[in-house]
């Protein structure tokens, strides 16, 4: 789901290598650190806005080393945001969904335990056609027969749209979306495909609370037979596929399809369109919040980062450039009080994860 022409990098500005120990104590010692620039990893989705953040921090002030941006998905990026503290570590993760509890635990299992959590503002899982497209209109419980490996306990067979349902066309069911690592895929499981999966299944939200696990396998395995293609972390990959197949459907972040405006046109889910303010207010299916995960510990030790952050709250309001770049803003008392977070340095209570 990458927009820069190189893989995952907003710069490719070196960091400068220093040893582990020292690194932790720099950083938990608030001293100037070993590295000049700020990194970032995680969320695809994120990256777009993060990156024009960065845009601005170097606009600011010449002399400022240009961030190193990372698209790696919000899973991925995780797994190096929690691997430490330190110069050889990441300051910020970008994530497409909040964090999960297994993987603060894995943070404080390395010493990440001081983190901040701020909401930057609000997307939607788009799901997207060509413009020579049908015309789809689904629901959550179409999109989980089409795409649950096995729907009801049973193996799916459905190939095209019209054995999910006579009413939708007879074309062959294909879905571009994110892969397993990136937190669209973990919403698209959340918001639409276990959503789906209640709906279609009467027996599905007794089996939730009796045996969660087989309730989220029931409901989110995705099928690997080639009617769901994990099309990687590349939301331009997929316009592109969109323009040459007509039959094709896609999912990745809202920002991706109002950029493609003009090339792709969005499917509505549950008879609602993936609009900015169906979005925003709740009403389409797809809302999900984005956030960005801070090493306290890294506040003090590298530069400009507390800059960086006071920057994305000065531009995440309804007016504001990041709205212009595909951010939903948040409702004016989230970004009230994830400005507060900011501002003072409020740690995440981990209780509050699940």
């Amino acid at each position: 789901m990458l927009r820069h022409p190189l893989p995952g990098l907003l710069m490719l500005a070196p960091i400068a290598a220093c040893a582990l120990v020292a690194c932790r104590d720099q950083a938990n010692g608030g001293g100037a650190g070993a590295r000049d620039q700020i990194s970032v990893v995680g969320s695809s989705t994120v990256y777009p806005f993060t990156t024009m953040i960065a845009e601005q921090l170097v606009a600011s002030d010449p002399d400022v080393p240009a961030p190193v941006i990372e698209s790696t998905g919000t899973g991925a990026g995780m797994k190096l945001f929690c691997a430490g503290i330190g110069a050889a570590y990441p300051d910020i993760e970008d994530a497409s969904r909040r964090m999960k509890a297994s993987e603060y635990r894995d943070c404080a299992a390395h010493g990440v335990s001081a983190i901040m959590e701020v909401q930057v503002g609000i997307d939607g899982i788009a799901f997207a056609e060509g413009m020579n497209g049908p015309r789809m209109d689904l629901t959550p419980a179409q999109i989980y027969l089409a795409l649950a490996a096995a729907p009801g306990g049973r193996p799916n067979t459905r190939r095209t749209w019209h054995d999910v349902d006579p009413a939708l066309p007879d074309t062959p069911i294909q879905v571009y979306g994110p892969p397993a690592t990136s937190g669209t895929r973990d919403a698209l499981a959340e918001l639409i495909l276990t959503r789906g999966c209640d709906a279609s299944n009467p027996a599905a939200p007794a089996l939730a609370r009796s045996d969660p696990d087989a309730h989220k396998a029931l409901c989110t395995r995705v099928r690997e037979d080639g009617a769901y293609i994990d099309a990687g972390e590349n939301d331009n990959l997929i316009v592109q596929k969109l323009q040459s197949n007509p039959n094709a459907i896609g999912v990745f972040g809202y920002s991706y399809l109002e950029e493609n405006a003009g090339a792709v046109r969005g499917v509505p889910i549950a008879g609602v369109a993936p609009t900015y303010q169906a979005i925003a207010d709740g009403r389409y299916p797809g809302s999900r919040p984005l956030y960005i995960y801070v090493k306290t510990a890294h506040l003090s030790a590298i530069p400009h980062l507390k800059t960086f952050l006071a920057l994305y709250a000065r531009n995440w309001g309804p007016d504001g450039p990041l709205v212009r770049r595909g951010l939903i803003a948040a409702p004016a008392d989230v970004r009230a009080r994830n400005a507060a977070i900011i501002a003072d340095e409020t740690r995440l209570d981990p209780a509050a994860l699940q």
